[in-house]
């Protein structure tokens, strides 16, 4: 159970980053700055907020489990943000500043149609609120796990207080109180790795050793097959991910329009990839030690302990001092809050430019307020999705939600490619390209036929080439 002094840390951070909120809420006065941040957001503040936005709870506590269970075989799966990072920052970053859109789908209606447009603001919209009900529920199962937390308390916490700030300050609240909650997840991370490595016999030459004779730390399986977490789909499947996460998906886009120039949307870009290497060796090294730390103290895991995905927050709860546990508790829901913040506002930005504006809905209206109203609604489906699945105990839905989702995102990764590497595609041939990916995604993924890594890169890769030869053959009026 959680002490008085780690609840007192925990309140502290809540009102740290509500008070955040507070303040940038002045500063709202259109949806230039709620979307946007005035384009006033310095490159190191938008960089941090690209990290932040990346590392979910989810990352808090799947890679130490799977570094815990396995060994480092998907350290290049992180990497490979490296082999995206060029072609974001000389093809995708150049076109978004350039043309001075307000999402990234709006780019989609200028080089094809409204209807495509529509299609991938949608899915991006669905997509983050799906998210939101993840990134809630599944850190609060573990968080029940190991302090007896009620869950819809855990829920309620992260989303409330989420929803509140985003809606108060918008993307300039999202993005500094996301500095504020990087600095506390990894500060917290580095000091639980500290404390490990001083509580395991030996210490760090021990822990080292003794992962290195049980295997720990194999990271390059260099078999030929697709369908394994091999170098060859790692390096593939990270490349193709990132190009879509990085280059398509808005939460990520919203980041290169909130500096003031083109050169600093680019400096936060490489300051965020840059900071995913020592951040992937901490929380690598984290699960590694812990496998040694338990191997030494099998008892510490007695009958109670259930469940590998929650072996960081049992020893969290379980080893760490009073106050220190506060800190990494915080750091949990800091990872949570921060990719939720970033759904709440890139979904409602979205809904408002691309679909709200764009069909014209209500009359008279003020923009800022029907921005604010839209992110309240957003997060709000957010948080009853991840009390939905609290409910009725929905684990597997996820997966096949983000299989779906991730089949379609693949697919517009292919979609944007066309767009802006090609001169004849066309809005026809788009959207066979999109419907036979699409298709063709299912299928690889129902028969197994590759490791679900390479999903982005056989969605991508299907509609470029479905999409280029399609508009070669059904010619439209738009180039």
């Amino acid at each position: 159970m959680l002490s008085f002094l780690d609840i007192l840390v925990i309140s502290f951070y809540f009102f740290l980053i509500s008070t955040l909120g507070y303040y940038y809420s002045r500063r709202q006065k259109n949806t230039k700055d709620f979307f946007k941040g005035g384009e006033r957001v310095p490159a190191w503040a938008a960089g941090l907020s690209l990290f932040g936005t990346a590392l979910s709870p989810i990352t808090f506590m799947a890679i130490p489990a799977k570094t815990y269970s396995t060994d480092w075989s998907y350290f290049l799966l992180n990497m490979s943000v490296f082999l995206a990072i060029p072609l974001i920052v000389h093809v995708f970053i150049p076109f978004y500043r350039e043309r001075n859109i307000k999402t990234a789908y709006e780019y989609l209606e200028r080089r094809f149609n409204v209807l495509i447009r529509l299609i991938g603001s949608v899915c991006f919209i669905l997509y983050q609120i799906g998210r939101m009900g993840v990134v809630l529920f599944l850190p609060s199962i573990a968080l029940n796990l190991v302090t007896d937390l009620n869950i819809y308390v855990c829920i309620s916490l992260m989303g409330g207080i989420s929803l509140i700030y985003t809606l108060m300050g918008g993307i300039e609240a999202v993005i500094w109180t996301d500095v504020i909650q990087v600095f506390v997840l990894m500060s917290g991370v580095t000091i639980s790795l500290l404390i490990i490595v001083w509580d395991t016999d030996g210490g760090f030459t021990s822990i080292v050793e003794t992962a290195r004779v049980n295997g720990k730390f194999n990271a390059f399986n260099l078999n030929l097959s697709i369908r394994e977490p091999t170098v060859w789909v790692m390096l593939l499947g990270g490349f193709f991910v990132n190009l879509t996460t990085y280059g398509t998906d808005h939460t990520m886009v919203q980041r290169y329009l909130v500096t003031p120039t083109k050169e600093k949307a680019k400096k936060s870009i490489w300051i965020g990839a840059l900071l995913t290497i020592p951040s992937t060796l901490i929380f690598f090294f984290v699960g590694t030690a812990l496998f040694v730390f338990y191997k030494i103290n099998p008892r510490a895991l007695h009958s109670e302990f259930i469940s590998n995905d929650a072996i960081f927050p049992w020893y969290i709860v379980n080893e760490l001092p009073t106050g220190v546990s506060g800190l990494l508790i915080a750091a949990i829901f800091a990872a949570a809050m921060s990719s939720l913040s970033s759904s709440m506002n890139s979904g409602a930005a979205s809904f408002s430019v691309d679909i709200y504006d764009r069909l014209r809905f209500g009359k008279n209206t003020s923009d800022l307020k029907t921005a604010r109203w839209t992110t309240f609604y957003i997060g709000t489906l957010g948080i009853l999705f991840a009390f939905f699945m609290a409910s009725y105990e929905i684990k597997s839905l996820w997966d096949e939600f983000n299989r779906i989702l991730g089949l379609i995102f693949g697919s517009l990764g292919g979609v944007f490619l066309l767009g802006l590497l090609t001169k004849k595609a066309n809005s026809n041939g788009v959207l066979i390209g999109i419907l036979v990916s699409f298709f063709i995604q299912v299928l690889i993924s129902n028969y197994g036929v590759v490791h679900l890594l390479l999903y982005a890169a056989s969605g991508v890769i299907s509609c470029f080439v479905v999409g280029y030869t399609a508009s070669l053959i059904f010619k439209s009026s738009q180039s």
